[in-house]
């Protein structure tokens, strides 16, 4: 290590004993060290402040059996000196090379005043009870370091600093730290939980730990069991060979960690009962709950790190995940095999995930896992959907009749003056690509999708619980949340602006209620900011309608000005269709962005109280932001594009001499699908390769050149060999899982919502998300510092926003084929209108005649070029022929097709959700043998308990009840009296690891 050493060791408390340190340290022996030893300058008995003495580590050091007493040591080193004369084992311990550390703070500090030759790593410092740097009164010596003086805000942020590590070593952690020993930089404090303090607070976090009794999970029935067997040897090429795959078939009763009940589990070693994600979490909610006075009373690190009292706090990882060698720790078995896109066929490990990360982490990649494999049927149906499209595109009538030149349809021109008649076979290339997604298969489709939405949701729900019981989260409870920083800031600021009235006076009048509602904020308080959410929402979604109007406009004018030249007048419409998905695309990614910014601020000035109502209120208005920018011009193409048209003298115009623009020949669905995948694969391409890979790399080696230009960093013999919690300092520090799940959620939206109109969505997001699990992989292995382990049950809020999206999705779809496709028109021509019961004549049939005499002055074809002349042209729709008594009015063929429309509609949305509802109901939420399991485990547990119960008893009652007969042979002297039974003996038992402890 580059910088002086300090080791600070704390009190392991035990319960009842005080909260205070020790404010004296008895130092022995008053020989100085002799040349060569490790130096310590030690205050003299009358200075102020805690004397240290430099001590080894020990079995006195373990924490077994100290009095709860002892006094706090802190050793102050010189400079890349070792504490140990033994060679570093590890990078995750102390110096010493046996406290593992289990969490680490940075912060940084400055200096100013510093004189020529201090500061300089070689000099050796004393640390007084309070935490301030001071020179021994009786030390003149060169190798003294005087005080500098430091500004007035960088002196309060140490007496901060100061408190809240005095603090956190009164709750029983053991801190070590680096000197300040250059002008400016950062330091780290390592905290080691001891034994005493990790069995406190896993009995107060009720954390569930393994106890000794194991059991075989019950198999299946002989076919299950059977079909297992196949289905195992036929994977297991696809398994990765990490530990956790190796015995699936036996668990260990589990049972919250209690120190009254130690003989229920298998202690071997202390060091390693708890796993490092379970040490880190525990140290975690103690430096949550930590309170600091000076910071104005603020609670928990976060405060701290809010108020850049703290830089970051973070766990560490188990070591590098690319370094040589046979050693293997859990970050180097998950980069090999699962965090590389070498191994993308294989299955992850979801419980090595879920024990190095955590629960949350590990739910959310196996949601994706599952997400992802559901995707391959779905993808299968897509592909021979698109299939029969191509296969029977020759047998499609209607396409045929288009494409046919010896119809001559001659159509009405489709702007004014600079647009001539057409005719109707020039669009047979439309319309023969729109028969690939707009055929009777794409209904069924949209019906297996609806079902397949429901059936994922329910096969998550028993995936779900099944890691809930392997994972020992059934039962748990929801934990204590402490306040956010900015809700007590905010609470602090009402509680001074209310100062005028006195304690007494709030007593004397019994505002008891008042006193209450001052330490919390009520609606009146957040009122403003509910008002600016509101707001600010509102304003939002009309930007980004105002957008996709303007991309209308572009297109409309766009489509009028390509029209004036002969040139570009054949290739008008793929120009501009293509052109406005290209702009639709970029505006909605730099939309995304601005929209996630916006979404976090609006939150922030909401001042939950906690941070998982803040989560789950900035997930709700980001998906409401970016669920209308991502779909709004898909939603236009689909519903609103070709509807509000007019007619041939009737036009609807946007702006003088510029009218709505029409749907193809062929109908929308065509655009609707080029749309929606221009936009999907866009946002995956891009946002997977720019956002998500370039963008953490650029930040990275931002970070990497400012650590090394910044003075006094750079110049360190041991920077060679830089230890893990430097390693970790300079990865992008994690800032939840928002972002992973908001980017599946939006591409969950474009495979259920508009599948009716591209079939091969599901294939698409298959193909990315294969890429997807494995880039998320590598950027929790080895980009992000280690996230706190969050212990959970369940996905939280996004289950409720995939189950809406599910349900919304039935109604979109049963509208696409209704409104959007020519399904619908196909079948009431085919039984109602058709003489032979085929389309033929279909086409003629939905387009209409005018009278070209009947256009209106001015809008007439300038210097036509048909070949023909021309007395009446078509355009689709279903009206009046000129010579009716209702000329160009609504025929009776539109309101039977409008009525078969709504029919549909009804009839289809219906029908899915019964068929959903009934999918639910035969799918159980709990698979049948995990329910069996656990009504299993409880039985199983009651009588492991009571056997071990009987088993602790007996060897202790027996001594209690010679000793008491021998008191009474003896006389009852007190020197032979018993310790009651009922008491706890520290030491008395051989150690905690053995199979009996006596409680």
């Amino acid at each position: 290590m580059c910088q002086a050493a300090v080791r600070i060791k704390g009190i392991s408390l035990l319960p009842g004993s005080p909260r205070r340190l020790c404010p004296r340290a008895v130092v022995r022996g008053g020989q100085g060290p002799k040349h060569g030893q490790q130096c310590l300058q030690v205050p003299r008995p009358g200075a102020r402040g805690l004397q240290g003495s430099l001590t080894r580590r020990s079995s006195q050091a373990s924490g077994g059996g100290r009095s709860p007493n002892s006094s706090v040591i802190k050793n102050y080193l010189e400079a890349c000196e070792p504490l140990s004369s033994e060679p570093r084992l590890s990078r995750l311990h102390f110096h010493d090379n046996q406290r593992k550390v289990d969490y680490v703070l940075v912060y940084h500090y400055r200096k100013r005043g510093a004189h020529p030759g201090h500061g300089s790593p070689g000099h050796s410092l004393a640390i007084v009870s309070n935490g301030e740097t001071s020179k021994d009164p009786d030390a003149g010596a060169p190798g003294d370091i005087e005080p500098r003086p430091l500004d007035a805000l960088e002196e309060e942020r140490k007496e901060q600093r100061e408190e809240f590590e005095h603090n956190l070593l009164e709750a029983g952690l053991e801190l070590e730290k680096d000197l300040e020993s250059k002008s400016q930089g950062s330091v780290f404090v390592r905290i080691h939980a001891p034994w005493q303090v990790l069995a406190r607070e896993a009995e107060f976090l009720k954390i569930k730990v393994p106890t000794k009794k194991r059991y075989v999970i019950k198999s299946e029935g002989s076919i299950a069991k059977t079909f297992n067997e196949i289905l195992q040897k036929l994977s297991a090429p696809l398994k990765p060979r990490v530990p956790e795959h190796s015995n699936d078939r036996m668990k260990n009763l589990s049972y919250p960690f209690s120190r009254e009940k130690m003989y229920l589990y298998n202690i071997q070693d202390e060091d390693t009962f708890f796993d490092s994600a379970t040490r880190s979490r525990i140290v975690h909610e103690i430096l949550k709950r930590t309170t600091c006075s000076r910071a104005n009373s603020m609670m928990g690190i976060n405060s701290l790190i809010a108020n850049n009292i703290y830089e970051a706090a973070y766990p560490l990882h188990d070591g590098e995940y690319d370094s040589p060698g046979d050693d293997v720790n859990d970050r180097k078995l998950l980069y090999q095999e699962w965090a590389r896109y070498g191994v993308f066929y294989k299955f992850q490990p979801i419980d090595l995930i879920r024990k190095y990360f955590g629960e949350k982490i590990g739910l959310y990649f196996a949601w994706l896992g599952l997400y992802t494999s559901f995707l391959i049927p779905s993808s299968v149906i897509g592909v021979i959907v698109f299939l029969y499209g191509c296969a029977t595109i020759e047998e499609d009538i209607p396409s045929k009749e288009m494409c046919d030149q010896q119809n001559a349809f001659t159509m009405c021109p489709l702007c004014d003056k600079s647009c001539d008649y057409w005719n109707l076979s020039s669009a047979c290339g439309t319309a023969r690509a729109s028969h690939l997604f707009d055929n009777p298969a794409t209904v069924f489709f949209s019906i297996f999708m609806a079902l397949w939405a429901t059936m994922f949701l329910e096969n998550w729900k028993r995936l779900q619980m099944r890691l809930g019981y392997f994972w020992d989260l059934t039962g748990i409870e929801e934990e204590e949340e402490h306040p956010r920083p900015e809700y007590e800031t905010k609470v602090r600021e009402k509680m001074l602006r209310e100062s005028d009235k006195s304690l007494v006076q709030k007593l004397g009048t019994g505002g008891t209620e008042d006193a209450d509602d001052e330490d919390k904020l009520t609606w009146k308080d957040r009122l403003p900011g509910y008002l600016v959410n509101f707001a600010s929402i509102l304003f939002m979604i009309a930007l980004t309608f105002s957008i996709v109007f303007g991309v209308i406009v572009y297109r409309i004018t766009t489509a009028a000005a390509l029209s004036l030249n002969k040139a570009t007048r054949s290739n008008v419409r793929v120009t501009v269709t293509a052109t406005a998905v290209i702009i639709n695309l970029v505006v909605i990614l730099i939309l995304d962005e601005i929209y996630g910014a916006v979404a976090k601020w609006l939150t922030k000035i909401e001042v939950p109280k906690t941070e998982k109502t803040f989560e789950e209120r900035l997930v709700l208005k980001a998906f409401l932001l970016k669920f209308v920018n991502a779909y709004s011009p898909i939603f236009y193409v689909a519903f609103f594009k070709g509807r509000f048209v007019g007619r041939p003298g009737s036009y609807v115009y946007v702006f003088d001499g510029y009218r709505m623009e029409e749907c193809a020949p062929g109908g929308c669905l065509m655009e609707l699908c080029i749309q929606l995948s221009i936009i999907m694969l866009g946002k995956q391409l891009i946002q997977n390769n720019i956002f998500e890979i370039g963008v953490p790399k650029l930040k990275k080696l931002f970070r990497k050149l400012k650590g090394e230009t910044e003075p006094g960093q750079a110049d360190s013999a041991c920077s060679k060999h830089p230890e893990q919690w430097d390693l970790d300092y300079s990865l992008e520090p994690y800032t939840g899982l928002t972002p992973e799940y908001m980017e599946m959620i939006i591409q969950f939206g474009f495979v259920t919502l508009f599948v009716a109109s591209f079939p091969l969505a599901p294939v698409f997001a298959l193909l990315n998300n294969v890429i997807e699990v494995r880039l998320d992989a590598k950027k929790f292995v080895t980009e992000l510092r280690r996230p706190d382990a969050v212990r959970t049950k369940d996905i939280g809020i996004w289950f409720d926003i995939l189950s809406g999206i599910g349900k919304f999705s039935v109604i979109i779809n049963a509208f696409v084929i209704a409104i959007t496709s020519d399904f619908i028109p196909r079948l009431v021509y085919q039984y109602s209108y058709s003489h032979n019961g085929t389309l033929h004549g279909f086409v003629n049939h939905t387009l209409s005649f005018f009278n070209v005499s009947q256009l209106k002055e001015g809008t007439q074809p300038e210097n036509s070029q048909f070949d023909q002349e021309v007395q009446f042209c078509r355009f689709k729709d279903y009206r009046e022929p000129p010579w009716a008594p209702n000329p160009y009015e609504f025929s009776k063929q539109y309101w039977s097709v409008l009525s078969a429309r709504l029919a549909f509609v009804i009839i289809f949305q219906n029908l899915v959700m019964f068929l959903s509802v009934l999918v639910d109901w035969v799918i159980p939420d709990i698979p049948t043998d995990i329910s069996d399991q656990i009504k299993r485990e409880k039985s199983l547990f009651v009588d492991f308990f009571l056997k071990e119960e009987q088993e602790t008893l007996r060897p202790t009652e027996e001594p209690a009840w010679r000793s008491q007969g021998a008191g009474r042979r003896s006389g009852g002297s007190p020197a032979a009296s018993p310790v009651p039974s009922g008491r706890s003996q520290l030491g008395s038992s051989s150690s905690l690891g053995s199979q009996h402890t006596s409680v």
